[in-house]
C-alpha cells in the first residue's frame, strides 16, 4: 500500500506492523537516512531495539477500559461498534444522526503516516487511514458564526469497566478550533495498516491531530458539534494547569510534572537514547494557525 507522509516520515519509521498486530517482531530505525531500494525512499537506517509484542500492542490510553497501557487491549474486545451512528449538531446546514457509513460516503479514504506524540512523553509512528475533517465539516455545511468543533465520545457502561469506575467523569469531550479542524492535516481515522481500526485504538472513528499531544485526538466519536465558543475538554476541565485547551506539541513548555523537551520512542527498547520533541510535534505547516499567540500562555 502507498502511503502518504508529511515531512520526512517514510513507511521505515512506522510501528512496524507486526509488532502493532501482535504477528512477529521487527527492528524499526528513526535516526539518520539511507536508501530503501525496495521503496525509493528514505528509511532509518540506525536500527533501534524495539519493546516486546506484548508492549507494543498493548501500548496506549484508553480511560474507558482502565488506567493501565495494558487495560485497553485486554478489556476492549466486548465493545460494539457497529451498527453507528454519530450525530452532528449546532452551527451546521445539515444536522442529523448519520450513518458512519453515510457520513463518509462519497469521501476519499487516504493513507497517512503521522507521529504520535504523548502528552507522558512517548511517542510512536503509526499508519492511518481515513478521512479530512474538512471534507466531513464541508459536507453538513458549516455555518456562518460557528468557531469551534467539539466531539464527544461514546459511553457503553455494560462494555467499559473504566466507565463503571467512574475513573474520570465520562463522556470523554474534546474540542478545535474551527481553523484547526479545517486543517488538511487534521484526519478523522476509520483504520491503522489498511485494516479497521482495532477497539482499544479508538474504533470506528477516532479524531487525529498529529501536531498535537496523544489525548486531544478523541476516540469512538458518536457527535461533532459545531459551536461558537470554546468548548469543554475532558482533561482541561480535571486539571487545567496541566492541560491546556490547545494542547500543541512543544518541547519549550514542560507539563508540570515533566519536561517536554525529549521523549521516548515505543519500540526503541527500554534503554534506548531518547529523542528529541520537534516543535508542533514536527509539523511545522500548521504554525501560522498560531501567529500573534502567545503559546506559553495558550498551552
Amino acid at each position: 500500500m502507498a502511503y502518504r507522509w508529511k515531512n520526512d516520515l517514510t513507511p521505515a519509521h512506522v510501528t512496524p506492523k507486526a509488532l502493532w498486530l501482535n504477528r512477529r517482531q521487527l527492528i524499526a530505525g528513526t535516526a539518520g537516512l539511507g536508501a530503501l531500494a525496495a521503496a525509493g525512499a528514505a528509511h532509518a537506517a540506525d536500527d533501534l531495539t524495539p519493546n516486546t509484542i506484548e508492549e507494543i500492542t498493548n501500548y496506549n490510553n484508553y480511560y474507558e477500559f482502565g488506567t493501565g497501557k495494558t487495560d485497553p487491549a485486554a478489556n476492549a474486545g466486548a465493545m460494539v461498534t457497529s451498527p453507528w451512528s454519530i450525530k452532528v449538531d449546532g452551527m451546521v446546514d445539515k444536522p442529523g444522526d448519520y450513518s458512519l457509513a453515510d457520513l463518509l460516503d462519497g469521501l476519499t479514504t487516504e493513507e497517512r503516516i503521522y507521529r504520535f506524540r504523548c502528552v507522558e512523553a512517548w511517542s510512536m509512528v503509526i499508519p492511518w487511514n481515513g478521512v479530512e475533517l474538512a471534507d466531513v465539516l464541508n459536507k453538513v455545511g458549516v455555518q456562518s458564526g460557528a468557531k469551534y468543533v467539539a466531539f464527544e465520545t461514546i459511553v457503553q457502561p455494560e462494555t467499559m469497566p473504566g466507565v463503571r469506575g467512574n475513573v474520570i467523569p465520562f463522556p470523554y469531550v474534546e474540542g478545535l478550533r474551527l481553523d484547526e479542524a479545517m486543517h488538511p492535516l487534521t484526519l478523522l481515522a476509520t483504520g491503522i495498516y489498511g485494516n479497521p481500526i482495532p477497539n482499544q485504538s479508538g474504533a470506528p472513528i477516532r479524531l487525529v491531530v498529529p501536531w498535537k499531544y496523544g489525548f486531544k485526538s478523541i476516540k469512538a466519536i458518536v457527535r461533532i458539534s459545531l459551536v461558537d465558543q470554546e468548548p469543554p475538554t475532558t482533561w482541561n476541565k480535571l486539571n487545567a494547569r496541566e492541560y491546556g485547551f490547545y494542547s500543541n506539541v512543544n518541547p519549550t513548555v514542560d507539563h508540570p510534572r515533566w519536561s517536554q523537551a525529549t521523549e521516548r520512542l515505543v519500540g526503541g527498547g527500554l534503554f534506548a537514547a531518547r529523542q528529541d520533541t520537534l516543535m508542533f510535534n514536527g509539523y511545522d505547516e500548521v504554525a501560522g494557525l498560531y501567529e500573534g499567540m502567545d503559546l506559553k500562555a495558550n498551552f
